[in-house]
């Protein structure tokens, strides 16, 4: 896993070819389990093929999961963690996972701390997450936390609570700025209080403006990752059926594949022009 690790962490930027003033981002997708990423993967490859940084972020090592049976923690656990570092290497992208507790999440303020800590390392300009009503309690804790280290990781003092500077692999390559990379041995944390767009799946109950992403060009990489999954767990949703997902949010969007997701955000930004 640690070889997965380093070759994921070897994309620099690479200017877009729309744009050669582009600054290069940084996106945390932050998820309950594995499998979860599943609904964003061809908006993270495209960002990673453009040479923006990438982070996959599980808050539990998903050790509950019915379809092992009577296999030991230590089993389920080393397969869900092989499961996502295989995702973080096919897109290009690093992966970190938390010991939040599968089924056990509380959405408390520690729970948050963690993830703001990590923000403070990574220091994310947007955020990819759960929506905030899904039925499972991990996705809307999940959701939760992810929310509220938002705000946590731009305060100094909180961030550097008892242990705020403990390393904490793996360690994503931040492109040679002067950000502080997970791994790195600190006895500080830098406040990260940049802007952070906080994109969460979309749900038709949301009350947050709806983004369609254009995953047309990266569509082989979502479904290999679906695919991935379904042989492994046997899933009965088929190929067709999760094609036919992206290619409606396609249709709605006016391109071939599409992802959609709602902006935790009151309106969207102006665009220069009606189209």
């Amino acid at each position: 896993m640690r070889r997965l690790r380093r070759a994921a962490a070897s994309f620099f930027f690479r200017p877009h070819p729309e744009s050669s003033t582009l600054s290069p981002m940084r996106i945390m997708a932050v998820f309950a389990h594995p499998d979860d990423e599943i609904g964003c993967i061809g908006t993270l490859a495209k960002h990673t093929a453009r040479g923006d940084e990438v982070l996959l972020v599980w808050t539990t090592l998903g050790e509950l999961a019915s379809q092992f049976g009577e296999a030991s923690h230590e089993e389920v656990t080393r397969v869900r963690q092989e499961h996502g570092a295989w995702v973080a290497s096919r897109i290009g992208a690093g992966h970190h996972f938390f010991d939040m507790g599968d089924s056990r999440m509380t959405g408390g303020r520690s729970e948050a701390l963690q993830l703001a800590r990590l923000y403070a390392r990574f220091r994310p300009n947007a955020v990819i997450t759960w929506s905030d009503d899904h039925p499972h309690p991990d996705h809307r804790m999940t959701a939760k936390i992810a929310f509220d280290a938002v705000t946590l990781a731009r305060i100094p003092k909180i961030v550097n609570e008892s242990g705020g500077g403990a390393a904490m692999p793996p360690a994503p390559d931040l492109s040679g700025d002067e950000a502080v990379e997970s791994g790195e041995d600190v006895t500080r944390l830098e406040a990260w209080r940049e802007p952070v767009r906080f994109y969460q799946y979309y749900a038709p109950a949301s009350p947050y403006p709806e983004v369609f992403v254009d995953t047309t060009d990266t569509f082989a990489a979502s479904e290999d990752v679906a695919s991935y999954y379904r042989d492994f767990y046997k899933w009965t949703w088929t190929a067709e059926q999760f094609r036919e997902g992206r290619a409606g949010a396609g249709r709605l969007a006016g391109v071939k594949y599409a992802e959609r997701f709602n902006l935790r955000a009151s309106h969207l930004r102006a665009r220069e022009y009606l189209d």
